[in-house]
């Protein structure tokens, strides 16, 4: 029960991670229904655009753009 209690707070955490993580990166994020789109036009050739990601998802992508170097101004 009480980890029940926790885990909003840490789905709020996590998410204000990911977004913060996704500010950096210079991707913006929607959320829609608790899926979560993420876009970035800064330097990319083509826009990137990933739709219906969950929290996990956006997070992990989010970690190998971090990964691969690509950072933001």
């Amino acid at each position: 029960m009480e980890q029940m209690k926790k885990h909003p707070q840490n789905r709020t955490a996590r998410e204000a991670g990911m977004r913060s993580l996704a500010q950096r990166l210079e991707f913006d994020v929607e959320e829609n229904n608790g899926r979560f789109t993420l876009i970035r036009t800064t330097d990319a050739p083509r826009p990137v655009r990933e739709e219906g990601l969950t929290l996990s998802e956006a997070e992990e992508l989010l970690q190998t753009w971090k990964l691969r170097g690509f950072h933001g101004g």
